[in-house]
């Protein structure tokens, strides 16, 4: 570790030696905490990243152009075929399954990490648990093993995991299930100096899902795939409650494409809607954010008067195992970008102030500007009630109501298509579950549907 003569030479080299103002107010425990942090950051970056803060027009200006992509239309006398596969992948043990899953559940009033969120409409299951049955029941139809991999963020990894551990991995096998951290990253002020949120302490925040890449080749998580022989990774978010994981029509489209990275879109709901948009940029495909969309290119229509990028990513992503050293072994190759934020600091007395207006700049990554490095690359149109509810806010839109409604009315569905005699249509009232150990697609379902109880509300399956 570092000495306090060696950090403050460091410091003073980059013009951070405030840092270490309160240090004759610290503890042992304290300074080693500090000096720790310091040994930690990456000055030169640092000062890249910096550089950036000074680059505020982030609005695209390079010409967008319509992405080609598997349309719905398309779909009917191809899926077939892609599912045979998709299933001789997971067959012969070729997937394997990636979960960001850093955040905590704060927007949702709850205490904890997302991912220990309790959703589903009638036991409550939490996202971890309803995701690790669709990978067991997934592994089970295929006779295989599905390695689960799962990013954590330094503020929830230890709480994910004894979570894990206190649920028995929810009938996973612990050997089959990789736990790592996502990289940290200093914020700065506007005038591009660190932040102490604390008088011992360099405020930190996550490098963004783009991370993810470097968090796998990192953390050993590339080394034991190739180890395990995967060659593909099917790439999903915490908070989806509708992901198909490692669904084989996906995994098809994505093989026969011989993408190096794949995406899974929707039809935007209306032309403002919060949703990154798949698109082709200078011959390559690309996902540009809505935040830097211009309105013109936000409400550009087509030809047909329908809205023009409508592709918007559901943040569902294959990426091949190959890709994934190619962007990591060598030094990590995706840009930051930078975000103007309230973030909370010590002044000059040592006090904790929460800011009311934006006074710094946090850096991250996104996993999809990796696609401006694929060889090749294919999109993938679904279906939003069967694919994407995302939970992200308390109340409103996309919260516990709208998901739990939205898994209510794709089980209904499912027992519809399977002939089942349910009640007249409430909306996604009723509460209605089934269990992916049951049936974690309509196929399924139909070839149980002689197992299937009375019906009483409420409903579930397992």
């Amino acid at each position: 570790m570092l000495t306090y003569t060696q950090a403050e030479n460091l410091l003073r080299k980059y013009e951070q030696t405030h840092v270490l103002k309160f240090w004759n107010e610290l503890n042992d425990a304290e300074r080693q905490h500090l000096l720790k942090q310091i040994e930690q950051i990456d000055f030169d970056n640092l000062s890249q990243l910096i550089e950036l803060t000074r680059q505020q027009n982030t609005t695209v200006s390079r010409e967008m152009e319509e992405a080609p992509i598997v349309r719905l239309a398309d779909r009917v006398d191809k899926d077939a075929a892609m599912r045979r596969l998709g299933e001789e992948a997971l067959r012969k043990g070729k997937v394997a399954a990636f979960l960001v899953a850093g955040g905590q559940g704060s927007r949702l009033g709850f205490d904890g990490p997302k991912g220990m969120y309790p959703v589903t409409p009638v036991k409550r299951k939490s996202l971890f648990q309803l995701h690790a049955e669709k990978i067991i029941s997934r592994a089970r139809r295929y006779d295989t093993v599905i390695p689960w991999y799962i990013m954590t963020s330094h503020s929830n990894h230890k709480q994910t995991v004894a979570f894990f551990r206190e649920n028995r991995y929810f009938g996973l096998r612990p050997e089959n299930v990789f736990f790592f951290r996502q990289e940290m990253l200093p914020a700065v002020d506007e005038q591009g100096k660190l932040i102490l949120d604390r008088k011992d302490s360099v405020f930190m925040s996550p490098n963004g899902h783009g991370g993810a890449l470097k968090a796998m080749w990192d953390s050993g998580a590339v080394k034991d795939m190739r180890h395990r022989g995967i060659e593909h990774i099917f790439y999903f978010q915490v908070d989806n409650v509708l992901t198909r994981i490692c669904e084989p029509e996906y995994i098809g489209y994505h093989i026969a494409a011989g993408a190096d990275m794949s995406n899974k879109v929707v039809h935007k709901a209306y032309s403002g809607e919060k949703m990154g948009v798949i698109c082709s940029m200078e011959g390559k495909t690309a996902l540009v954010e809505y935040s830097d969309m211009t309105d013109e290119q936000m409400q550009a229509t087509d030809a047909n008067g329908g809205l023009k990028y409508w592709a918007g990513s559901i943040a569902v992503h294959m990426i091949d195992v190959a890709f994934v050293e190619k962007e990591t072994d060598h030094g990590f190759r995706l840009p930051y970008h930078v975000a103007h934020k309230q973030i909370p600091f010590v002044d000059e007395q040592g006090r904790v102030v929460q800011p009311r207006d934006k006074n710094g700049y946090k850096f991250e990554t996104f996993v999809f500007d990796a696609l401006n490095h694929a060889r090749a690359t294919m999109t993938l149109e679904v279906e939003r009630s069967e694919e994407f509810s995302a939970l992200k806010n308390g109340e409103g839109l996309d919260s516990p109501e709208t998901a739990r409604r939205d898994m209510n009315r794709l089980y209904a569905r499912w027992l519809r298509q399977a002939g089942y005699p349910l009640p007249a249509d409430d909306d996604g009232a009723t509460d209605i579950e089934i269990s992916p150990l049951f049936a974690d697609e309509v196929q399924a379902l139909m070839a149980r549907q002689h197992e299937i109880p009375p019906f009483s509300t409420p409903f579930y399956l397992e």
